[in-house]
């Protein structure tokens, strides 16, 4: 019986099994080396090419206007989400499905936040995601489509997102990125610098998430100090550890540019924070989420101001496209003002979400004797 038992198991049939069982297993280990291979290869090329930029970078300015500073100023801040979050969207790395939006969808989007900036002008628009060549905006450099609509006004750029390519999600990549802050104003800066904020991610994210930087503008005044003008984009995702080390190195830097310097100090941008002694979950109605969402310390600065519009939100959740009454919203996107400079008004601008998943915010101010 053993014998037949051991005989039966070296069958024609059995040994076909056999066979076709080692090529099933032989055929996954292919892939998985070969997935392995690729994985491998994406990381190395990412860490090759990976944007390393030096503490201070001096960056160029384009445009001709030139006219003469007065001691009221108009701002506009908005983070146009490289006009490809608008309302009809949602985003993977937030719960989503989407990585890049439609091309009709971002040409809409770039079409009206272009149409928007030129019907409600600022002496300074400080914009936050505006690409220079990206697969998610279809290589449109909008950094210089924005230019020519403002013209004459500067134009000046700080890269603080380039990656030769995303590979998330990997049902259609994010691809190729460049992207960053673009600063627009009517007035000749006599310089334009970008500043590295200090933390990052650890490897290999670090390879595929953003630089954040400051893009600080100097415009001399007529009494010898500098009226300084500071885009910014803190950290997201970060769970509060990078932002950390972002707001120590930005109060050192606007605390020497005033207390030492006595210079006028405008920051503005998207904080991913909400302002101190802001509700975050002001907006919040039954149903919705509630993410977490950090708030800035009162003592930060405390004899500055912080400048928002309370009434309006400025950024939504992009789990889904936006719903009025479903989608969870809250102010992150705000001003920073030095005790020389006057608040004359602020206003958040409610354009419904319709071109990106953040909201414009104008202010107006005076520069003080």
């Amino acid at each position: 019986m053993h014998s037949s038992s051991f005989i039966a198991s070296f069958s024609p049939k059995n040994n076909k099994l056999m066979q076709l069982l080692f090529k099933i297993i032989r055929a996954f280990l292919i892939l998985a080396l070969a997935a392995g291979l690729v994985v491998a290869g994406l990381l190395l090329h990412a860490t090759y090419t990976n944007y390393t930029p030096p503490p201070t970078e001096s960056l160029d300015t384009q445009g001709s206007a030139n006219d003469t500073l007065s001691n009221e100023l108009s701002f506009l801040i908005w983070n146009i989400g490289y006009a490809g979050l608008g309302k009809e969207s949602d985003f993977f790395y937030d719960g989503g499905k989407m990585s890049i939006p439609t091309r009709e969808m971002s040409q809409k989007n770039l079409q009206g936040v272009t149409q928007f900036l030129t019907q409600n002008k600022a002496d300074f628009v400080l914009l936050q995601e505006v690409d220079i060549k990206s697969r998610r905006g279809y290589g449109v450099n909008q950094v210089e489509h924005i230019g020519k609509a403002l013209a004459p006004y500067n134009t000046t750029f700080a890269t603080n997102y380039k990656v030769a390519f995303v590979p998330q999600p990997f049902t259609n990549p994010m691809g190729g990125v460049h992207g960053g802050l673009a600063s627009y104003s009517r007035f000749k800066p006599s310089s334009s610098m970008r500043y590295q904020l200090p933390g990052s991610f650890e490897w290999p994210l670090s390879v595929y998430f953003l630089d954040r930087c400051l893009l600080v503008q100097r415009y001399p005044l007529s009494n010898g100090k500098e009226l300084v003008v500071v885009n910014t984009h803190h950290s997201a995702y970060d769970g509060g550890k990078l932002k950390k080390h972002e707001m120590e190195f930005i109060q050192k830097l606007y605390q020497e540019e005033y207390d030492k310097k006595g210079n006028y100090i405008v920051v503005g941008g998207d904080w991913n924070q909400c302002p101190p002694h802001f509700q975050p979950d002001k907006f919040w109605k039954t149903g919705m989420n509630k993410p977490a969402q950090m708030t800035i310390e009162p003592d930060f600065l405390p004899q500055w101001l912080w400048v928002y519009d309370p009434k309006v939100a400025t950024n939504r959740e992009v789990t889904a496209p936006y719903s009025p009454d479903k989608s969870f919203t809250t102010v992150i996107d705000f001003y920073l003002i030095s005790p020389n400079v006057e608040l004359l008004e602020v206003k958040g601008i409610d354009v419904g979400f319709e071109y990106s998943d953040h909201q414009p915010v104008y202010m107006k101010v005076k520069l003080k004797p």
